[in-house]
């Protein structure tokens, strides 16, 4: 059975209008040719897509599933419409990236000399900024573009006008310094000093959630926001950490444990948007940055500083998009 997708739309538009006669009007048909297309669907599919027993057509279980697929194949005519009109428009002008300090000697400035190659008339400006102060600047429109971490299960909500592409996933592991016994459960690691992060960081938000949910106290909670700062930690045996599958991977004193930490994290972009939608600037920016990433990933995987195959764009879904098709 192959499905004819202007019919699908015409289905959809019926489900909208309420009948074949307000379709007719939106679509600029007469009631008849929406008809007629209406019958050749039923037909194609082999089962009745409109009720019309009552006084007012209504769509069946058959037809409402295929007006939602007519839903979506407009919704992608439109995607697409847009981003073709962008790709006539010059990415031109001045655009400011706010990014976290790890991220401009990991790939953000590999991104701005990406930008110089394909959009000389861009002039990209790059903002070193925390999260808090990145995403008040976004809103104020300070900033056009903010790269930030998070955690999967609990991401920054979107600020009006935003949208976010998920750059990069990664996991989570329990370190230990160097002579520290492998602990048999979590909460063999309460009362014991640890390495904690800022309340509103991935790690942070990761520690809290497993000190929830095991009943662990430590003793003493030291706060590293950055990965060299838990590695000084860890030589100086301070206690144990949760880093990222990828800094993990780094460790030069200290070991990697065998608890699962349940979870992800995930490096997020965040653009602002314009009246129309995509602003042409901010998309090549997006792209840019996306492309450096990729490159780093594959730069680190070469030479063997990651444990397992990088996962980034194009493959990734961000965790607003998974919140909205859920």
């Amino acid at each position: 059975m192959e499905l004819d997708p202007k019919r699908l739309m015409i289905l959809r538009a019926i489900a909208e209008g309420g009948g074949v006669a307000a379709a007719a009007r939106a679509l600029g048909h007469t009631p008849s040719a929406v008809s007629q297309q209406l019958n050749r669907l039923e037909r194609e599919t082999g089962v009745p897509l409109v009720d019309r027993t009552g006084g007012r057509a209504e769509l069946t279980a058959s037809g409402r599933l295929l007006a939602q697929a007519g839903e979506r194949i407009q919704q992608a005519l439109t995607d697409a419409t847009r981003e073709l009109n962008a790709l006539g428009e010059q990415a031109a002008g001045p655009v400011a990236i706010g990014v976290p300090a790890t991220a401009i000697s990991y790939f953000a400035t590999t991104a701005l000399h990406l930008l110089a190659t394909a959009h000389p008339a861009l002039q990209p400006r790059l903002v070193e900024t925390g999260p808090a102060e990145g995403l008040r600047a976004l809103r104020l429109g300070e900033l056009d573009a903010l790269v930030i971490a998070d955690d999967q299960d609990a991401p920054t909500p979107l600020p009006p006008g935003v949208r976010a592409t998920a750059l990069l996933e990664d996991e989570y592991r329990l370190v230990l310094p160097d002579g520290w016994a492998e602990p048999a459960d979590w909460a063999e690691l309460s009362g014991r000093p640890w390495i904690g992060a800022p309340a509103d960081s991935p790690r942070g938000v990761v520690f809290q959630r497993l000190a929830a949910e095991h009943g662990i106290v430590p003793s003493v909670q030291h706060v590293a926001r950055y990965p060299f700062a838990v590695y000084s930690m860890l030589a100086a045996r301070l206690g144990p950490a949760i880093l990222t599958a990828t800094a993990a991977s780094r460790l030069t004193h200290g070991v990697v444990a065998g608890l699962a930490v349940p979870g992800g994290y995930v490096v997020r972009l965040l653009r602002r948007t314009g009246p129309s939608g995509a602003v042409p600037a901010v998309e090549a920016t997006a792209e840019a940055l996306q492309q450096a990433v990729l490159l780093a990933a594959e730069r680190m995987a070469g030479l063997g500083l990651l444990e397992r195959e990088p996962r980034v764009r194009p493959r990734l879904v961000d965790p607003s998009e998974r919140t909205r098709t859920e």
